[in-house]
């Protein structure tokens, strides 16, 4: 994996330093859903085909995205296609989030709950990891039946863990050692 980052940083440098010319949140919207489609088997498979040309493989790509591309996300999607790359373009992605986030002074944050979190709940959760965290964050939430209740939270290579499960292996681990 060390490899496939090596290979996606100097894209998404770039990128970002092109992307910052413009407008960073439309393009970030737009490689989003090219990351989602290069994710695509079928499509590395086509990609990787002797017989599709670079072409072929972007007009595929771009349509299977359904979204007007920017011009420099074109140029973008027309390089990493033709360099071979396109197997690389979800790291890519998600290294431009990281610098993108960066310069806003905001982190992504994962946060599994046990249960759906309605807009109040997540607001207040928020201010907490906020404050905990010292930054700005911008949360997604994912439903995780198995952790019983609470939240456990990924902010980087950062983790709060607040779930009942987490406790109740703790107090399983403390019990028999």
């Amino acid at each position: 994996m060390a490899e496939l980052a090596t290979i996606a940083r100097p894209y998404a440098e770039a990128l970002y330093q092109v992307a910052a010319k413009h407008d960073v949140k439309a393009w970030g919207l737009q490689l989003d859903a090219l990351a989602q489609v290069a994710g695509a088997p079928e499509l590395l498979a086509f990609a990787d085909h002797p017989k599709a040309t670079a072409e072929q493989v972007y007009a595929v790509t771009a349509q299977t995205a359904k979204l007007d591309l920017a011009e420099g996300v074109q140029n973008f999607l027309r390089t990493v296609i033709a360099n071979g790359r396109l197997s690389a373009l979800p790291a890519v992605v998600q290294q431009f989030h990281v610098l993108a986030n960066a310069a806003a002074g905001v982190a992504d944050a994962l946060i599994y709950s046990a249960y759906p979190l309605d807009a109040a709940q997540l607001a207040d959760v928020m201010v907490s990891l906020e404050k905990r965290f010292a930054r700005k964050l911008d949360a997604q939430v994912v439903v995780e039946p198995s952790l019983i209740g609470g939240i456990r939270v990924v902010v980087g290579d950062e983790v709060l863990d607040t779930s009942v499960k987490y406790r109740l292996e703790r107090m399983k681990v403390a019990l028999t050692a």
